[in-house]
């Protein structure tokens, strides 16, 4: 396995636990902004499902609330916690709130916008964008946030990085 720049970042985690992205590696990770307001908002319940269907082989769903977009993430942490247990049953585990562009810009958007073979390169333009990234640290691909999580072009994605893994 090689190492990577993005295992440094340090993350806290909702329940405010801190740790690395490191804590993902050798897994594979799709990592998407998300808010509990916005109209893709009920992409949980398509991101829940995937990290279900996929957890077993290695596929680990992260979420990093933002509040950047048309205040879409008004509520504290417990609150988005509160809302997306019992509105979508998720478990996968979400950071405390971040900035994901600006000045204040999390490390690990930092690094992942720095992925050129996009059809979006660059900034983060909306809530629920999504980066899948391999069991090594490296940035795959990334989805609009139109791009359902259980579409065929994300479970296409997924299903290559695994069958690399195990290869």
């Amino acid at each position: 396995m090689t190492s990577s720049a993005l295992y440094d970042i340090p993350l806290t985690l909702i329940d405010g636990a801190e740790t690395t992205f490191g804590t993902y590696s050798g897994k594979t990770v799709l990592v998407v902004n998300v808010a509990s307001k916005c109209g893709f908002t009920r992409q949980y319940a398509g991101l829940e499902a995937l990290y279900q269907r996929y957890f077993d082989e290695g596929l680990v769903v992260l979420a990093l609330p933002s509040n950047q977009f048309m205040g879409q993430e008004p509520g504290t942490e417990a609150d988005i916690v509160e809302f997306c247990s019992m509105t979508y049953g998720v478990t996968f585990p979400m950071t405390a709130k971040v900035d994901v562009r600006g000045k204040h810009q999390h490390p690990l958007y930092a690094e992942l916008t720095k992925f050129k073979k996009s059809m979006l390169p660059g900034l983060i333009k909306w809530n629920f964008e999504k980066f899948l990234v391999s069991p090594t640290g490296v940035v795959v691909d990334r989805f609009a946030s139109s791009v359902e999580p259980e579409s065929t072009e994300i479970i296409d994605a997924i299903d290559k990085v695994l069958a690399a893994k195990a290869a």
